[in-house]
């Protein structure tokens, strides 16, 4: 299969470029009347809402997208008003630009020559005086920043539940920005993954887009179905976004040639696919487009003053290798059911890829330039070591509470057993517990070697390490260490907004989950914390001294009436001294 080179990549994420107004002051208010007869105005509206993105410390990208209530398929000309106050009385900036059809009409503005670390009023207008909400974004701060503050999100199946989660986020205070690691979207058929309660709920998929996306007009109305939702349109409209794509922006799954979801002989050529679905993310998303003056595509870095750098990394598509499967090394012998030997050598293979050469050296080159007190890393999969005993995992491949259940508690005892130095323990509950494999080969469990790397020069560096990820569903705060066991920092992966975690996946009663996470944080070492049955967002607050973790978990998905769950909430944190997790006193 032809790989996409990143020429044609840029071309991609460029393709939107040359639509993006700028804006560099007040340049007069926008008027109908002086592009046609105001007795001839089209029907327009603004049903899904506004956006901003991407805020640097003097600019910062708007979005919104103008609904026609035609077939007319002409361009439509919209304007933008940028204030200090809620009122619009201060204007700062202003100006006029045309949403085109050729980009769905979506509409991005950047605007320049702004304050850093102000809050600013932004909105639309259009035919008819037609006025859209109004969002409010922030530009970064520069210099000395005391704190930051980011609320942290992932993995939105809007057949799965109701988006409270992302209502919850919107009321939280003072964010400096939403980090948004990625299944934005889902691009499954109606009836497909998690929509069994779509049909009660009204969550189904509309009749010109319930089959699984493939094509450009596909993945745009899948965007513009989930733009309609209130939630979300309040979350966009209350702070700016700082995103980065998974898989299902495109494909389960997904790697740089392939997908798991994606089978080419039924569903036409993948870099087609690809192509298609990465043009209406960057049409959709409030996201600055690359160009050819731009070299990082997706891939980008945000610096908060002297405190915090962070860095968006695409893990997902630009430069990862094909995941393995276990499957590939099943030897069917009940003695030993797994190819450990062939399995080590292609896990371990410096060769395998997850961000790409060129990504790796631009992140490690970013790292060494900055001075910033936290280097965080904004990405999607689960970087933490999450290695299970072999014979739990080959029985979560195939899941059956009343076996996994009891299998559970049996090794955790072990394993509780051995690290108290038990001395009754016997050579094979040993073997039991050594005989470890990854978990998740989708994540950097399964490309060993580049994690290696990526830790060694964090060390090498001597920076103060955050990762954040999301895609797995659950809540998870590891640890990290390079194999020599030396404390590198530490990651905080975000719950789900509605897709079902480990407690679905492994059909566990709701009696059961504590059990099951107690047992996980037991046999996985460096794992400190874990919630896998709870939807909810990660809120990160860095200052000098700390990079504290707070999960905040809403008590149902399944009703748009929802409070905040109190009783299971949970803060963890790590220190420049320590770089590893530590409980909030």
């Amino acid at each position: 299969m032809q790989r996409l080179t990143r020429r044609e990549f840029l071309r991609i994420s460029a393709l939107t470029a040359g639509t993006v107004a700028i804006s560099t002051g007040l340049s007069g208010c926008f008027s109908s009347d002086s592009d046609s007869d105001s007795d001839n105005d089209r029907a327009v509206g603004f049903q899904h809402g506004v956006a901003s993105g991407d805020p640097l410390q003097n600019r910062v990208l708007l979005w919104t997208r103008i609904t026609p209530d035609d077939d007319d398929s002409s361009d439509i000309p919209v304007g933008w008003e940028v204030a200090t106050d809620a009122e619009f009385s201060n204007l700062v900036h202003s100006g006029d630009t045309m949403a085109r059809a050729a980009n769905d009409y979506t509409v991005k503005v950047d605007v320049l020559d702004l304050q850093a670390g102000q809050t600013y009023y932004y909105r639309f207008k259009s035919e008819g005086d037609t006025v859209s909400p109004a969002g409010l974004t922030r530009t970064l701060p520069e210099g000395a920043v005391s704190q930051v503050r980011l609320a942290v999100l992932s993995c939105s199946n809007y057949p799965a539940g109701y988006f409270n989660v992302y209502a919850a986020a919107a009321q939280e205070a003072e964010l400096d920005a939403v980090v948004h690691l990625g299944d934005y979207i889902y691009e499954y058929e109606q009836g497909g993954y998690a929509s069994g309660d779509a049909e009660a709920l009204g969550r189904t998929l509309p009749a010109d887009n319930d089959t699984e996306l493939l094509t450009l007009t596909d993945y745009r109305k899948r965007y513009a179905l989930y733009h309609t939702d209130t939630d979300l349109q309040a979350l966009h409209a209350a702070a700016p976004f700082i995103a980065v794509w998974d898989d299902h922006e495109v494909a389960n799954d997904a790697w740089e040639d392939g997908a798991e979801n994606h089978t080419p002989g039924e569903e036409g050529d993948f870099t087609a696919r690809k192509t298609a679905a990465l043009q209406a993310y960057f049409e959709w998303m409030p996201v600055r487009p690359a160009s050819e003056d731009d070299q990082q595509t997706i891939y980008r870095s945000f610096q908060f003053g002297n405190l915090v750098s962070l860095y968006m990394l695409d893990t997902r598509i630009i430069g990862r290798d094909e995941q393995l499967s276990y499957a590939n090394y099943l030897t069917g012998d009940p003695e030993n059911p797994i190819n450990a030997a062939q399995f080590e050598e292609d896990v371990t293979n410096p060769n395998r890829t997850l961000l790409g050469a060129e990504q790796l050296a631009w992140l490690q080159n970013q790292m060494a330039t900055s001075t910033a007190t936290w280097q965080v890393l904004g990405q999607q999969v689960l970087m933490g070591r999450m290695t299970l005993p072999a014979e739990l995992l080959l029985s979560i491949q195939n899941p059956d509470p009343e076996v996994l259940l009891p299998l559970f508690e049996e090794l955790a005892t072990i394993k509780a057993r051995m690290l108290a130095n038990d001395p009754t323990l016997t050579p094979e509950e040993r073997a039991r517990l050594d005989a470890e494999l990854p978990y998740n080969l989708d994540a950097w469990d399964g490309y060993y070697h580049e994690r290696e790397v990526v830790l060694a020069s964090v060390r090498e560096l001597d920076k103060n390490l955050v990762v954040l990820a999301g895609d797995t569903h659950n809540a998870w705060g590891n640890d990290l260490k390079d194999m020599a066991g030396n404390a590198v920092g530490v990651e905080f992966a975000t719950a789900s907004v509605t897709s079902p975690g480990l407690e679905d996946y492994l059909g566990l009663p709701e009696d059961a989950v504590p059990g099951a996470e107690e047992a996980l944080q037991t046999l996985i070492d460096d794992l400190q914390y874990t919630n896998i049955n709870q939807r909810g967002y990660l809120l990160i607050t860095l200052t000098l001294n700390e990079a504290r973790a707070d999960w905040r978990y809403v008590d149902t998905i399944k009703a748009t009436s929802y409070s905040l769950d109190a009783s299971r909430r949970m803060s963890l944190k790590t220190t420049p001294a320590t770089r590893q997790i530590q409980a909030v006193s």
